[in-house]
């Protein structure tokens, strides 16, 4: 198992995944300075993965929004139709931003993680991800997370347990300026993984109970055990910290809980857009992708994938279909080739008399 990097095909966009291997930790906090949603300690093995060497950028995030505009002129053109026999093989693409200066408000530079999508929205990333390129990709358990973070150390940060020294480490509300900043400028911890302190926060699978860790067996326990999945619409959990958040609250064990509510408060539309928040506070929201050693089944790796409660699959459906705002596509190996033909051949009606 070693670290690699790849490319998003029909892209020149690459990314790095930086090998984890097994091991055991323990989730959580043990210190005086821990918060009460961080104790007991969870003691948890781990199976080896990949995770992603910086959070999601923008050049990496644009290819997934590019889908929109394509899905529709598929769809136009009656091809590559989503049909009952192949909608297993579908995601359904970001809508167009109503206002890119909100969104991009942080920056958009390439380099820069990718901000302000829904929880839901990421994990449609990692499911095109996934069927475009033959490797199962996901978001991180809260496990999972916090295990590569730690790096194998037990102190309250991956560097030790002085806040003072995080100027090296990451961008926080002390040293960011309320923006977020190109990937990788600070030092990454034993792994090779930057930003794990700062910059986005970065969205897992869990669903945040406060009371999650009490509420689970003393003995060693497995990721599946230790993964809340959600059974409502939030709140569920942010880890790392951010450069909205102090760095006490950027520790290896520090939770965050989303408020879907107040995320979309400055959406003006109903219902609000599943893919996008729109406030202030979701713009240093962002994610990371892992890639476990061992494949689940395609029918387990839709659960990692798809929405999980219904509010979610009626809210796609309704700006899909009946306000015409984001799409559906199928995605597969061909889909570039088929990206490429679609513009060969508008190119050719452009130039035709």
């Amino acid at each position: 198992m070693e670290s690699y990097q790849a490319q998003i095909p029909g892209s020149e966009v690459t990314f790095e995944m930086i090998a984890i291997p097994g091991g055991q930790f323990e989730q959580g906090s043990s210190h005086s300075d821990g918060n009460a949603d961080e104790q007991p300690v969870v003691r948890v093995e781990v199976p080896a993965f990949w995770m992603g060497k910086h959070e999601v950028t923008w050049a990496e995030y644009k290819q997934f929004m590019k889908l929109c505009s394509i899905f529709e002129k598929f769809d136009d053109r009656e091809i590559r139709q989503v049909t009952d026999e192949n909608e297993i093989d579908a995601i359904s693409a970001p809508s167009k931003l109503y206002d890119p200066s909100f969104t991009f408000q942080a920056g958009e530079e390439p380099d820069q993680p990718a901000v302000s999508m829904s929880q839901f929205a990421a994990k449609q990333y990692t499911k095109w991800l996934s069927l475009l390129t033959g490797d199962f990709y996901r978001l991180p358990t809260e496990s999972e997370w916090e295990y590569a973070c730690r790096a194998g150390t037990t102190t309250a940060y991956y560097f030790g347990d002085d806040p003072d020294l995080i100027d090296e480490y990451a961008w926080t509300d002390d040293n960011a300026e309320y923006e977020t900043h190109p990937v990788g400028q600070k030092l990454p911890n034993a792994w090779g993984l930057y930003d794990m302190h700062g910059n986005a926060a970065e969205w897992v699978l869990d669903e945040y109970r406060p009371g999650w860790y009490a509420s689970l067996p003393t003995r060693l326990c497995t990721t599946e055990e230790t993964l809340c999945w959600p059974s409502k619409l939030y709140p569920r959990v942010l880890r790392g910290g951010s450069m909205y958040v102090l760095p006490a609250d950027c520790r290896s064990a520090s939770r965050r809980a989303s408020n879907d509510e107040d995320l979309r408060s400055y959406d003006p539309n109903t219902p609000k857009s599943p893919w996008w928040f729109a406030s202030d506070e979701a713009i240093d929201i962002g994610f990371r992708i892992v890639r476990p050693l061992e494949t689940p089944s395609r029918e387990e790796q839709e659960k990692y994938w798809q929405a999980d409660v219904p509010s979610i699959t009626s809210d796609v459906n309704r700006r899909i279909d009946q306000e015409g705002r984001g799409e559906r596509g199928l995605v597969d190996p061909e889909l570039p080739q088929a990206i490429s033909s679609l513009r060969d051949s508008s190119g050719a009606k452009a130039k035709s008399p």
